[in-house]
């Protein structure tokens, strides 16, 4: 079974990052997309259907939260992962409040295809 995924960072050296983790891990879960900010992702959030979004908090223009609020609105049901550098307890729990799966620092990026497979199981 494959897991698809939509990757969103506004920096490409941490989607490439994220591409690498999941083609290491070799297990099943495969990059359907990539999106370079918040408007790009609720597009191809829309277009793809991924199983599961991993979302940056920090970007320019629409950050993590907002833009998963208008995922979330859009597709109720949509499994996220807010996987930032800046998590603290306000973050967290404002991501919780809005419906977000799961939260992961990128110091923990090595965790990241084990976080993807459980947000996907449900």
């Amino acid at each position: 079974m494959q897991i698809p995924v939509l990757v969103v960072d506004d920096m490409d050296d941490m989607r490439a990052l994220v591409r690498l983790v999941v083609r290491t891990a070799n297990e099943g879960i495969v990059v359907a997309g990539e999106a370079a900010n918040g408007s790009e992702a609720i597009e191809l959030a829309d277009r793809l259907d991924p199983a599961v979004i991993v979302l940056d908090e920090l970007m320019p223009g629409l950050g993590g939260l907002e833009t998963a609020r208008r995922i979330l609105v859009r597709r109720p049901h949509q499994r996220i992962i807010l996987f930032s550098a800046y998590l603290d307890d306000r973050i967290r729990d404002a991501a919780r409040d809005l419906g977000i799966t799961a939260c992961l620092s990128k110091v923990d990026y090595e965790s990241l295809p084990d976080i993807i497979r459980a947000t996907a199981a449900g």
